[in-house]
Protein backbone atom coordinates (compact mmCIF):
# COMPACT_ATOMS: atom_id res chain seq x y z
CA UNK A 1 0.00 0.00 0.00
CA UNK A 2 1.33 3.45 -0.90
CA UNK A 3 2.35 5.79 1.88
CA UNK A 4 -0.06 8.53 0.74
CA UNK A 5 -2.91 6.02 0.74
CA UNK A 6 -2.10 5.14 4.35
CA UNK A 7 -2.09 8.82 5.25
CA UNK A 8 -5.49 9.36 3.65
CA UNK A 9 -7.00 6.35 5.42
CA UNK A 10 -5.53 7.49 8.72
CA UNK A 11 -7.04 10.93 8.25
CA UNK A 12 -10.48 10.30 6.82
CA UNK A 13 -11.25 6.97 8.48
CA UNK A 14 -9.04 7.38 11.52
CA UNK A 15 -10.63 10.54 12.92
CA UNK A 16 -14.25 9.27 13.06
CA UNK A 17 -13.11 5.84 14.25
CA UNK A 18 -11.05 7.26 17.10
CA UNK A 19 -13.98 9.49 18.05
CA UNK A 20 -16.38 6.54 18.24
CA UNK A 21 -13.89 4.32 20.03
CA UNK A 22 -13.17 7.10 22.50
CA UNK A 23 -16.82 6.98 23.53
CA UNK A 24 -16.52 3.23 23.97
CA UNK A 25 -13.32 3.68 25.95
CA UNK A 26 -14.97 6.25 28.24
CA UNK A 27 -17.85 3.87 28.97
CA UNK A 28 -15.47 0.94 29.48
CA UNK A 29 -13.47 3.02 31.92
CA UNK A 30 -16.46 3.08 34.25
CA UNK A 31 -16.16 -0.68 34.64
CA UNK A 32 -12.40 -1.04 34.15
CA UNK A 33 -10.58 1.57 36.18
CA UNK A 34 -7.25 2.86 34.91
CA UNK A 35 -4.54 1.59 37.27
CA UNK A 36 -2.66 4.22 39.23
CA UNK A 37 0.53 2.90 37.67
CA UNK A 38 0.84 0.78 34.51
CA UNK A 39 1.45 -2.94 34.90
CA UNK A 40 4.63 -3.23 32.84
CA UNK A 41 5.01 -6.98 33.14
CA UNK A 42 4.20 -7.57 29.46
CA UNK A 43 4.69 -4.34 27.53
CA UNK A 44 4.01 -3.98 23.81
CA UNK A 45 5.72 -1.29 21.72
CA UNK A 46 4.07 -0.19 18.47
CA UNK A 47 6.12 1.41 15.68
CA UNK A 48 4.90 0.31 12.28
CA UNK A 49 6.41 2.45 9.57
CA UNK A 50 9.92 3.59 10.53
CA UNK A 51 12.78 1.08 10.45
CA UNK A 52 15.21 3.57 11.93
CA UNK A 53 12.99 4.17 14.94
CA UNK A 54 13.33 0.51 15.91
CA UNK A 55 17.01 1.31 16.53
CA UNK A 56 16.46 4.71 18.15
CA UNK A 57 13.98 3.28 20.67
CA UNK A 58 16.26 0.43 21.72
CA UNK A 59 17.89 2.26 24.67
CA UNK A 60 14.42 3.15 25.98
CA UNK A 61 13.27 -0.47 25.71
CA UNK A 62 16.34 -1.68 27.55
CA UNK A 63 15.69 0.92 30.27
CA UNK A 64 12.20 -0.51 30.74
CA UNK A 65 13.57 -4.05 30.87
CA UNK A 66 16.16 -3.14 33.48
CA UNK A 67 14.05 -0.94 35.73
CA UNK A 68 10.73 -2.80 35.55
CA UNK A 69 11.91 -6.30 34.58
CA UNK A 70 9.40 -5.98 31.75
CA UNK A 71 8.84 -8.64 29.11
CA UNK A 72 9.06 -6.71 25.82
CA UNK A 73 6.88 -7.20 22.72
CA UNK A 74 6.79 -5.24 19.46
CA UNK A 75 4.33 -4.65 16.59
CA UNK A 76 5.75 -3.48 13.26
CA UNK A 77 5.02 -3.73 9.55
CA UNK A 78 6.39 -7.00 8.21
CA UNK A 79 8.41 -5.13 5.58
CA UNK A 80 10.27 -3.31 8.36
CA UNK A 81 10.63 -6.13 10.88
CA UNK A 82 14.22 -7.01 9.97
CA UNK A 83 15.35 -3.87 11.80
CA UNK A 84 14.48 -5.54 15.10
CA UNK A 85 16.93 -8.36 14.39
CA UNK A 86 19.97 -6.08 14.45
CA UNK A 87 20.15 -5.89 18.26
CA UNK A 88 17.71 -8.71 19.11
CA UNK A 89 16.35 -6.88 22.14
CA UNK A 90 12.89 -8.27 21.35
CA UNK A 91 12.62 -12.09 21.05
CA UNK A 92 11.45 -13.29 17.63
CA UNK A 93 8.26 -14.84 19.04
CA UNK A 94 7.40 -11.52 20.71
CA UNK A 95 7.18 -9.62 17.41
CA UNK A 96 3.87 -9.14 15.57
CA UNK A 97 4.52 -8.53 11.88
CA UNK A 98 1.63 -6.67 10.29
CA UNK A 99 1.21 -6.89 6.53
CA UNK A 100 0.39 -3.72 4.59
CA UNK A 101 0.11 -4.79 0.94
CA UNK A 102 -3.50 -3.58 0.67
CA UNK A 103 -6.45 -2.56 2.83
CA UNK A 104 -7.94 -6.06 2.90
CA UNK A 105 -4.74 -7.72 4.12
CA UNK A 106 -4.29 -4.93 6.65
CA UNK A 107 -7.83 -5.43 7.97
CA UNK A 108 -7.25 -9.16 8.37
CA UNK A 109 -4.07 -8.47 10.30
CA UNK A 110 -5.84 -6.07 12.65
CA UNK A 111 -8.01 -9.01 13.74
CA UNK A 112 -4.91 -11.20 13.97
CA UNK A 113 -3.34 -8.51 16.13
CA UNK A 114 -6.30 -8.50 18.50
CA UNK A 115 -6.04 -12.26 18.99
CA UNK A 116 -2.24 -12.14 19.31
CA UNK A 117 -2.41 -9.52 22.08
CA UNK A 118 -4.88 -11.65 24.04
CA UNK A 119 -2.69 -14.70 23.60
CA UNK A 120 0.40 -12.81 24.77
CA UNK A 121 -1.56 -11.25 27.66
CA UNK A 122 -0.34 -7.72 26.94
CA UNK A 123 -0.67 -5.51 30.02
CA UNK A 124 0.64 -2.16 28.70
CA UNK A 125 1.09 -0.66 25.25
CA UNK A 126 3.61 2.07 24.36
CA UNK A 127 2.66 3.78 21.09
CA UNK A 128 5.81 5.23 19.51
CA UNK A 129 4.11 6.73 16.45
CA UNK A 130 3.68 10.48 16.16
CA UNK A 131 -0.08 11.01 16.29
CA UNK A 132 -1.14 8.12 14.08
CA UNK A 133 -4.83 7.39 14.59
CA UNK A 134 -4.31 3.85 13.33
CA UNK A 135 -1.81 2.97 16.04
CA UNK A 136 -3.97 4.68 18.68
CA UNK A 137 -6.79 2.36 17.59
CA UNK A 138 -4.43 -0.60 17.82
CA UNK A 139 -3.54 0.33 21.41
CA UNK A 140 -7.23 0.19 22.30
CA UNK A 141 -7.79 -3.09 20.44
CA UNK A 142 -4.84 -4.62 22.28
CA UNK A 143 -7.02 -4.94 25.36
CA UNK A 144 -4.31 -3.49 27.59
CA UNK A 145 -5.56 -1.40 30.49
CA UNK A 146 -2.58 0.96 30.27
CA UNK A 147 -1.87 2.77 27.00
CA UNK A 148 1.08 5.18 26.82
CA UNK A 149 1.61 7.49 23.86
CA UNK A 150 2.22 10.99 22.61
CA UNK A 151 -0.36 13.69 23.22
CA UNK A 152 -0.83 17.25 22.02
CA UNK A 153 -2.48 19.22 24.83
CA UNK A 154 -3.53 22.70 23.70
CA UNK A 155 -2.45 21.96 20.10
CA UNK A 156 -4.93 21.74 17.25
CA UNK A 157 -5.18 19.37 14.31
CA UNK A 158 -3.67 16.23 15.87
CA UNK A 159 -6.88 14.67 17.13
CA UNK A 160 -6.88 10.97 17.85
CA UNK A 161 -9.40 10.75 20.66
CA UNK A 162 -8.66 9.75 24.22
CA UNK A 163 -7.58 6.19 23.52
CA UNK A 164 -4.19 6.92 25.09
CA UNK A 165 -4.83 6.99 28.84
CA UNK A 166 -1.23 7.75 29.89
CA UNK A 167 -0.56 10.70 27.55
CA UNK A 168 2.88 12.27 27.20
CA UNK A 169 3.33 15.67 25.61
CA UNK A 170 5.40 15.31 22.45
CA UNK A 171 8.21 17.87 22.37
CA UNK A 172 9.14 18.82 18.78
CA UNK A 173 12.26 20.63 19.98
CA UNK A 174 14.21 17.67 21.37
CA UNK A 175 15.61 14.51 19.78
CA UNK A 176 13.12 11.70 19.19
CA UNK A 177 15.20 9.43 21.45
CA UNK A 178 14.55 11.85 24.32
CA UNK A 179 10.84 11.75 23.53
CA UNK A 180 10.94 7.94 23.60
CA UNK A 181 12.62 8.08 27.01
CA UNK A 182 9.83 10.37 28.19
CA UNK A 183 7.27 7.71 27.29
CA UNK A 184 9.18 5.18 29.40
CA UNK A 185 9.56 7.57 32.32
CA UNK A 186 5.81 8.11 32.27
CA UNK A 187 5.19 4.37 32.19
CA UNK A 188 7.55 3.98 35.16
CA UNK A 189 5.55 6.57 37.09
CA UNK A 190 8.29 9.18 37.36
CA UNK A 191 5.76 12.00 36.88
CA UNK A 192 1.98 12.19 37.09
CA UNK A 193 1.10 14.71 34.36
CA UNK A 194 1.47 14.62 30.59
CA UNK A 195 4.45 16.97 30.93
CA UNK A 196 7.59 14.85 31.10
CA UNK A 197 9.48 16.66 33.86
CA UNK A 198 12.07 13.94 34.45
CA UNK A 199 15.41 15.12 33.02
CA UNK A 200 16.70 13.21 29.99
CA UNK A 201 20.00 14.21 28.41
CA UNK A 202 20.59 13.16 24.81
CA UNK A 203 24.28 12.49 25.40
CA UNK A 204 23.40 10.05 28.18
CA UNK A 205 21.39 7.80 25.87
CA UNK A 206 23.68 4.91 25.04
CA UNK A 207 23.01 2.65 22.06
CA UNK A 208 23.98 -1.00 22.32
CA UNK A 209 26.56 -2.16 19.76
CA UNK A 210 25.75 -5.18 17.62
CA UNK A 211 27.75 -8.38 17.86
CA UNK A 212 29.87 -8.88 14.73
CA UNK A 213 29.96 -12.47 13.49
CA UNK A 214 33.34 -13.23 11.87
CA UNK A 215 31.82 -15.85 9.58
CA UNK A 216 29.32 -13.28 8.33
CA UNK A 217 32.19 -10.83 7.73
CA UNK A 218 33.95 -13.40 5.56
CA UNK A 219 30.73 -14.01 3.60
CA UNK A 220 30.43 -10.28 2.99
CA UNK A 221 34.04 -10.12 1.79
CA UNK A 222 33.37 -13.05 -0.56
CA UNK A 223 30.41 -11.18 -2.07
CA UNK A 224 32.53 -8.06 -2.53
CA UNK A 225 35.10 -10.17 -4.37
CA UNK A 226 32.33 -11.48 -6.65
CA UNK A 227 31.37 -7.91 -7.45
CA UNK A 228 34.96 -6.76 -7.81
CA UNK A 229 37.36 -9.70 -8.41
CA UNK A 230 40.43 -7.57 -7.65
CA UNK A 231 39.30 -7.03 -4.06
CA UNK A 232 42.01 -7.86 -1.50
CA UNK A 233 40.87 -5.97 1.61
CA UNK A 234 41.28 -2.50 0.10
CA UNK A 235 39.55 0.43 1.85
CA UNK A 236 35.78 0.40 1.25
CA UNK A 237 33.69 3.56 1.09
CA UNK A 238 29.91 3.23 1.11
CA UNK A 239 27.42 5.48 -0.66
CA UNK A 240 23.76 4.93 0.19
CA UNK A 241 22.16 6.91 -2.62
CA UNK A 242 18.48 6.12 -2.10
CA UNK A 243 15.86 6.74 0.60
CA UNK A 244 12.54 5.17 1.49
CA UNK A 245 9.24 6.10 -0.14
CA UNK A 246 8.02 7.46 3.20
CA UNK A 247 9.77 10.75 2.40
CA UNK A 248 11.41 10.66 -1.05
CA UNK A 249 12.32 14.36 -0.76
CA UNK A 250 15.26 13.25 1.43
CA UNK A 251 17.27 12.05 -1.61
CA UNK A 252 20.36 14.04 -2.47
CA UNK A 253 20.82 14.49 -6.22
CA UNK A 254 22.10 11.30 -7.96
CA UNK A 255 24.65 13.21 -10.05
CA UNK A 256 26.22 14.62 -6.90
CA UNK A 257 26.64 11.17 -5.39
CA UNK A 258 28.39 10.29 -8.67
CA UNK A 259 30.66 13.32 -8.31
CA UNK A 260 31.55 12.26 -4.77
CA UNK A 261 32.41 8.79 -6.06
CA UNK A 262 34.74 10.30 -8.66
CA UNK A 263 36.48 12.44 -6.03
CA UNK A 264 36.98 9.42 -3.76
CA UNK A 265 38.37 7.32 -6.58
CA UNK A 266 40.77 10.11 -7.56
CA UNK A 267 41.91 10.71 -3.98
CA UNK A 268 42.45 7.04 -3.12
CA UNK A 269 43.75 4.93 -6.01
CA UNK A 270 43.32 1.71 -4.01
CA UNK A 271 39.81 2.10 -2.65
CA UNK A 272 36.51 0.53 -3.67
CA UNK A 273 33.32 2.60 -3.57
CA UNK A 274 30.21 0.49 -3.02
CA UNK A 275 26.81 1.95 -3.87
CA UNK A 276 24.42 0.14 -1.53
CA UNK A 277 20.69 -0.47 -1.65
CA UNK A 278 17.92 -3.04 -1.65
CA UNK A 279 17.16 -5.23 -4.65
CA UNK A 280 14.19 -3.02 -5.56
CA UNK A 281 16.56 -0.04 -5.76
CA UNK A 282 18.96 -1.67 -8.24
CA UNK A 283 17.99 0.47 -11.25
CA UNK A 284 18.11 3.70 -9.27
CA UNK A 285 21.54 2.82 -7.91
CA UNK A 286 22.73 1.65 -11.36
CA UNK A 287 21.86 5.07 -12.76
CA UNK A 288 24.29 6.67 -10.30
CA UNK A 289 27.04 4.10 -10.88
CA UNK A 290 26.77 4.42 -14.64
CA UNK A 291 27.55 8.13 -14.40
CA UNK A 292 31.08 7.20 -13.33
CA UNK A 293 33.31 5.30 -15.73
CA UNK A 294 35.34 3.35 -13.18
CA UNK A 295 35.19 -0.34 -12.32
CA UNK A 296 36.00 0.50 -8.68
CA UNK A 297 32.59 2.15 -8.31
CA UNK A 298 30.38 -0.90 -7.82
CA UNK A 299 26.61 -1.33 -7.68
CA UNK A 300 25.93 -3.64 -4.75
CA UNK A 301 22.16 -3.05 -4.55
CA UNK A 302 20.44 -6.34 -3.77
CA UNK A 303 23.75 -8.13 -3.13
CA UNK A 304 23.77 -8.10 0.65
CA UNK A 305 21.02 -9.55 2.80
CA UNK A 306 19.68 -7.30 5.54
CA UNK A 307 21.51 -9.34 8.18
CA UNK A 308 24.76 -8.75 6.27
CA UNK A 309 24.58 -4.97 6.58
CA UNK A 310 26.15 -4.87 10.04
CA UNK A 311 29.12 -7.06 8.95
CA UNK A 312 29.49 -4.85 5.85
CA UNK A 313 29.48 -1.69 7.97
CA UNK A 314 32.07 -3.21 10.29
CA UNK A 315 34.69 -3.46 7.50
CA UNK A 316 33.96 -0.17 5.71
CA UNK A 317 35.80 3.11 6.34
CA UNK A 318 32.74 5.36 6.26
CA UNK A 319 29.29 5.76 4.72
CA UNK A 320 27.71 8.78 3.07
CA UNK A 321 23.94 8.41 3.14
CA UNK A 322 20.66 10.18 2.78
CA UNK A 323 18.62 10.56 5.96
CA UNK A 324 17.22 7.02 5.99
CA UNK A 325 17.28 3.64 7.74
CA UNK A 326 20.90 2.64 6.94
CA UNK A 327 22.19 5.66 8.87
CA UNK A 328 20.57 4.23 12.01
CA UNK A 329 21.50 0.61 11.26
CA UNK A 330 25.14 1.66 11.03
CA UNK A 331 24.90 3.34 14.44
CA UNK A 332 25.17 -0.08 16.13
CA UNK A 333 28.70 -0.40 14.68
CA UNK A 334 31.76 1.85 14.87
CA UNK A 335 31.34 3.02 11.28
CA UNK A 336 31.69 6.74 10.67
CA UNK A 337 28.51 7.99 8.96
CA UNK A 338 27.82 11.28 7.17
CA UNK A 339 24.07 11.92 6.92
CA UNK A 340 22.54 14.40 4.47
CA UNK A 341 19.51 16.14 5.97
CA UNK A 342 17.00 18.36 4.20
CA UNK A 343 13.26 18.25 4.93
CA UNK A 344 14.05 16.60 8.28
CA UNK A 345 16.39 17.93 10.96
CA UNK A 346 19.35 16.31 12.70
CA UNK A 347 18.23 17.95 15.92
CA UNK A 348 15.46 15.36 16.04
CA UNK A 349 16.77 12.44 13.99
CA UNK A 350 20.56 12.31 14.09
CA UNK A 351 21.56 8.63 14.54
CA UNK A 352 22.62 7.61 18.04
CA UNK A 353 26.03 6.17 18.84
CA UNK A 354 28.22 9.26 18.48
CA UNK A 355 29.65 8.41 15.04
CA UNK A 356 27.23 10.39 12.85
CA UNK A 357 27.96 13.80 11.34
CA UNK A 358 25.02 15.72 9.84
CA UNK A 359 25.30 17.67 6.59
CA UNK A 360 22.53 20.24 6.72
CA UNK A 361 21.89 23.68 5.25
CA UNK A 362 19.30 24.57 7.89
CA UNK A 363 17.24 26.81 5.60
CA UNK A 364 14.50 28.97 7.17
CA UNK A 365 11.94 26.54 5.73
CA UNK A 366 13.66 23.49 7.23
CA UNK A 367 12.45 21.20 8.55
CA UNK A 368 9.23 21.28 6.54
CA UNK A 369 7.99 17.90 7.79
CA UNK A 370 6.87 17.29 11.35
CA UNK A 371 4.32 15.52 13.48
CA UNK A 372 1.80 18.24 12.67
CA UNK A 373 1.74 17.42 8.93
CA UNK A 374 2.34 13.69 9.36
CA UNK A 375 5.76 14.13 7.78
CA UNK A 376 4.49 15.11 4.35
CA UNK A 377 5.76 17.90 2.12
CA UNK A 378 4.80 18.96 -1.39
CA UNK A 379 8.04 20.84 -2.06
CA UNK A 380 9.32 19.86 -5.51
CA UNK A 381 12.45 21.98 -5.95
CA UNK A 382 13.84 20.88 -2.56
CA UNK A 383 16.46 23.62 -2.13
CA UNK A 384 17.32 22.16 1.28
CA UNK A 385 18.71 19.13 -0.60
CA UNK A 386 19.46 20.37 -4.11
CA UNK A 387 21.26 23.35 -2.59
CA UNK A 388 23.87 21.16 -0.88
CA UNK A 389 26.87 21.38 -3.23
CA UNK A 390 29.27 18.54 -3.91
CA UNK A 391 32.22 20.50 -2.55
CA UNK A 392 30.48 21.02 0.78
CA UNK A 393 30.00 17.26 1.21
CA UNK A 394 33.50 16.52 -0.09
CA UNK A 395 34.92 18.87 2.53
CA UNK A 396 33.50 16.72 5.31
CA UNK A 397 34.69 13.48 3.70
CA UNK A 398 38.16 14.76 2.78
CA UNK A 399 38.80 16.09 6.29
CA UNK A 400 37.82 12.71 7.74
CA UNK A 401 40.06 10.84 5.31
CA UNK A 402 42.96 13.14 6.10
CA UNK A 403 42.49 12.60 9.83
CA UNK A 404 42.42 8.86 9.27
CA UNK A 405 45.36 9.20 6.85
CA UNK A 406 43.51 7.21 4.22
CA UNK A 407 44.39 9.61 1.38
Amino acid sequence: MKVDTMREIDRYAGVPLTFLLSIVASVAQIFRKIPAKPNLQRTLFIELSEMGSAIIVDPAMRKLQQEAQADIFFAIFKSNSKSLEILNTVPADHIFKMRSENIFVLTVDVFRFIGWCRKKKITTVVDLELFSRFTAILTFFSGALSRVGFASPHDEGLYRGNLINYPVRYNPHVHIAVNFYSLINTALGYHDTFYSTTPVHFNDIQLQKAAIDEEAVQQVKAKIKQLYPAYTNQPIYLLNVNASDLLPQRKWLPERFAEIAELLLQADKTCIVLATGAAAEYEYVANVVNMVNDERFVNSAGTFKFEELVPLYSIAQFMLTNDSGPAHFAAVTNLKVFVIFGPETPHLYLPLGGNATPIYLGLPCSPCVSATNHRKTTCITRPCISGIPTQMVWGYLHNFLQQQKLV
